[in-house]
């Protein structure tokens, strides 16, 4: 039976090479001489920090168009509020999406069953989503339509067997 999964994730290597692209116009951009501005990279979050929340907004830009250029999906990221960190500067954390969550999960499948087509099937595995069906062509229009619909989060579709 033709099957394939659906999952969410983020390229890791694509989001270090665009926050070190970042990082290089940063250092030589004259807005943010003297600011002492930073991006940097953690475990599953990337912080911007700044003097002011308008230079912390002005990074949130450059990254985004560094992620849009290396071809991130924005989707992958859920950024918070800027908050006051110390010494007078502002900070906004961005965290990561990993894996679709129970939620989202829940989501996609209704969606998939509100499609209206005969013998598909989606269930949970873990974080991500395995549809089958009997018909090639079926599993291809469900690839079409998840494409259409907005989930807020990026998805991959992999692990197509027939």
């Amino acid at each position: 039976m033709p099957s394939f999964d659906v999952s969410s994730e983020v390229d890791m290597q694509e989001v270090r090479n665009a926050l070190d692209q970042a990082q290089r116009e940063l250092a030589n951009r004259y807005d943010f001489k003297g600011t002492d501005s930073s991006i940097e990279l953690g475990d599953g979050s990337i912080t911007l920090e700044s003097a002011s929340p308008d230079r912390v907004a002005a990074l949130k830009v450059l990254l985004e168009e560094k992620l849009v250029r290396r071809k991130v999906s924005l989707k992958g990221l859920d950024f918070g509020a800027v908050e006051d960190a110390a010494g007078g500067r502002a900070r906004q954390i961005a965290t990561l999406a990993a894996g679709i969550s129970s939620d989202k999960a829940r989501e996609l499948n209704k969606f998939i069953k509100g499609l209206g087509m005969k013998g598909i099937q989606s269930q949970t595995q873990g974080e991500q989503l395995r549809v089958t069906a009997k018909k090639r062509d079926q599993l291809q229009d469900v690839i079409a339509k998840l494409k259409e619909g907005e989930f807020g989060i990026p998805l991959q579709f992999g692990n197509f067997r027939d």
